[in-house]
This record gives C-alpha cells, structure tokens and sequence, in this order.
C-alpha cells in the first residue's frame, strides 16, 4: 500500500510544527557548515535548496515521517528566514528537485553530523543512569524495512521467509547496531550495513566508542571471543550474556556464588592473540517468572566481587531491555509502525536513517534536560512519555525553544516554569495507537 502524502493543517508554519530550536539546539548551523566542508558537500555556488537547509530537511522528514516531502520542505521554507537566506520568499520546488538536492547531499554529512555531536548526555544526578561509578550503556542491533526497489535490494538484501525454501521477505532491510546510553536512550554510536552483515561484524566498528566509565551489556548473540577482546580493550567493564554453546570452565568459587573463568580461543576466532580471557560467571534462575528460561549466564570483566557482587548484575542485566524500548522509539513512534523508509536508492536510505538518529537524539535529549529540571526534584528520564514529547515537538515547544540557528550555539538552560511545563506535559502517559498495514513510501 502506497504512503499517504499527508499535509499539515492550511496556514501552518515552521514555528508551529517544524522544530528548529529544538534541533539547532543540538546541531548548530556552524557545526553543520563545518561539516559540510570537511565531507566535500558545502554549496559551491547559490542553489534553490542549499546543503545546509537540505540538512535540517533531512533531520525534519524524520520528525514528519507520515507527512509528504514537499509538505515538509514548505514548512522549512516558511523559517528559513531564521537561516537568513534568500530562499524564503520563494515557493517549494517539486519532488523530482528535493530528490536531486538529497542526492547532492548524500549521507555522509548527516553521519559525520552524528559521529560530530551526538554523546551521552546524562549527567552525574540523572537518575537511572549509573550502576555505581559506570554509565551504563547498552550494545544490540536491529532492523529497518526499506522500500522495495531493486537498488535496495542488491545493496542491502532481504530476509529470508518462512513461506518457502527460496522465499524472501517483502522488504529488502537495513541492518543498525547501536550504542544506548541506557538510563537517557540516547543512542550514542551507531553503524549502518546490509541486512546480509552480521551484527556481530557491526559491533565491532560500535564498541571502541566505549569508555573506561562505561558498564557495557549485551545479549549472547554478540559473545565471542574477538569482540569481547576489542571491546576489553577499550577500559570499559562487560556485563554480556553467555549462550549455551560458551564453555566456561570453573577455576574458582566465590563467595557471592560467582565463579571464575575464562574465554578461550577457537578455530572461529581471528584475534592473533590467542591468550584466554579472565572473565568471572554469574548464574542464576528467575523462578516464578512467567516465560523466563531456564537458567541464565553472565559473563563479566569484573573480576572482585566487592565491586560489583552477583546479585547487583544479574538485576541490572536486565535493564539491557531498555534498547528494545528505544527501537520501538526510533521504528514505531518517531518512524511510524509498519512504515517502511521513503527514500528509493541506497544512498538516500542511509541518509534517511541517519536523520532519523539525529533526530532520536534530539528529542532525547530534551526529555533528559525535562527530565532534570522537574519539580520537586530530577525524575528517571524512562519515566517520562516519548510519544507525547514528540508531540510537543511538534506542535507547541517551538514557541519556547526556537533560536536562530545563524546565532551562537545556545545552552540548554530554560526557565523554570518552561522547565515544568516541558516536564509535565512529557511525563502525560500515550496509549500506543493501533498499527495501520505496512506502507510502501510514494513520495520520494
């Protein structure tokens, strides 16, 4: 089924539905410039849809993913006398010039844009956040549905389908494997590849973002002994998930019930360092908990009990879900359930999915800065509603967050009282609306 081209309500401007305080907020325009330049992708000379306004543009079709793409491009237009260009007064170009204007851009800028801003953004009195002295963050992958051309689908392949022996699935999908700031869901190192790429491979370009402050967990499909080599490397303490297959030979008994242990080497592996890992084990069962599997295994980096007893991880493994949530974040709310990308070729597929990142993270970013300055005192940002902050994105905060994007960059401090009515309305809970059939994206 084709994607409707919905338009905004008659009369609507970039200071009601399009955001750009709130992502100038985050992306400045001389941060975007900068980046234009060291990726080849600045304006040489004046054009009707500059790289810098294409750049927002890509950001602000993510914020309206059900929304056509000349509807989008008017609402900029009708701002960008914030951006101080001549563009202003002139009417939308058609959907043959917004093609060509994102082909000249392309996705590197976007993810250089999010490789240049996009960090954890929790600070030392978020709640939720720390496991002691780590920020913990979360390592997993999923997948995006794109639409189905047969660029697409040679570049990214498809999933193969239970309907038949050669049957594939009817989407060609990209494959994302993310960094999460748990306790924030900021995803804050991402790499994009073709669904035939394993996650595994993908993990291994997102763990050296990884910190010595950093508590990293991850399930036991990405456990081997390469990756968690070059993760260790990084300083960073590992709390992942063993599958049955890992042997883990028992060297010694500790007092919380942990034991100590070691990853071993094997012909799959392609490190040149072939000397066992010390890790230390932690099993444990979850009776009574409906559907919850036999036993569970955990192998992590830290190896003294006092710094972080048994108990403690196997409760705070379990906040490795909170990925799951922000992919429903990222797929479903911000993108739209069962809606496929826009974009038809696979340059623009991967800049359609960066923006979409830039824009998770800028909306994250607010409910954790609402999220701090709620009254009487700061609030777990898990708490608070992402699909009602969106909507305020949408509709109501840019009449208290928009700034000229041509100015300096800004703080993101507010008021008080913007502080409270940012805090209240994000934390108004959203019943999650009914999953129309996957569209096919027209538009683009």
């Amino acid at each position: 089924m084709a994607r409707t081209a919905a338009e905004l309500p008659g009369g609507a401007r970039l200071t009601d539905f399009v955001s750009l305080g709130v992502l100038t907020a985050n992306f400045p325009l001389d941060t975007v410039r900068a980046v234009l330049t060291r990726t080849e992708r600045a304006s040489e000379r004046e054009r009707e849809l500059p790289a810098h306004v294409m750049v927002y543009y890509a950001i602000a079709l993510a914020l309206y993913a059900d929304v056509g793409t000349r509807e989008v491009l008017r609402c900029l237009l009708e701002g960008a006398r914030w951006l101080g260009d001549a563009i202003v007064d002139r009417a939308p170009t058609g959907q043959s010039g917004i093609s060509k204007a994102r082909s000249r851009l392309g996705a590197a800028p976007l993810e250089a844009l999010y490789r240049e801003v996009v960090k954890p953004v929790a600070a030392a009195g978020t709640p939720g956040a720390w496991y002691r002295d780590w920020r913990v963050m979360s390592l997993d992958g999923t997948t995006l549905d794109v639409s189905d051309t047969q660029a697409n689908t040679r570049a990214f392949g498809r999933p193969s389908s239970s309907r038949g022996v050669n049957a594939t699935g009817p989407f060609p999908q990209l494959r994302v494997v993310g960094l999460l700031e748990t306790g924030t869901h900021v995803i804050c190192d991402a790499q994009l590849g073709p669904y035939r790429t394993s996650e595994v491979r993908l993990a291994a370009a997102v763990v050296p973002a990884l910190t010595s402050e950093m508590l990293c967990l991850a399930d036991r499909g990405l456990l081997s002994f390469d990756l968690w080599r070059t993760a260790t490397a990084t300083g960073a303490a590992l709390l992942w998930r063993a599958g049955v297959t890992v042997t883990l030979p028992i060297l010694e008994h500790f007092a919380d019930g942990s034991y100590r242990s070691e990853l071993r080497w094997n012909s799959a592996c392609k490190s040149a360092d072939r000397r066992p890992i010390s890790v230390r084990v932690v099993e444990y069962t979850l009776p009574g908990v409906a559907k919850a599997e036999r036993s569970y295994r955990l192998v992590t980096t830290v190896l003294d009990p006092a710094r972080a007893p048994a108990e403690e991880l196997a409760t705070l493994y379990h906040e490795r879900w909170e990925m799951e949530t922000a992919f429903d974040e990222f797929k479903t709310h911000l993108r739209g359930g069962q809606r496929v990308l826009r974009s038809k070729t696979p340059e623009l597929v991967r800049q359609e999915a960066w923006g979409f990142l830039l824009a998770h993270f800028a909306l994250r970013t607010l409910m954790h800065d609402a999220a701090l300055g709620a009254a009487p005192k700061a609030r777990d940002p898990d708490t608070m509603s992402f699909t009602h902050t969106l909507r305020v994105v949408r509709r109501t905060l840019p009449h208290v967050a928009a700034i000229p994007p041509s100015g300096p960059r800004p703080t993101r401090t507010r008021s008080a009282a913007d502080s409270r009515r940012s805090a209240r309305g994000a934390r108004e809970s959203e019943s999650r609306s009914r999953r129309a059939p996957r569209r096919q994206a027209e538009d683009e």
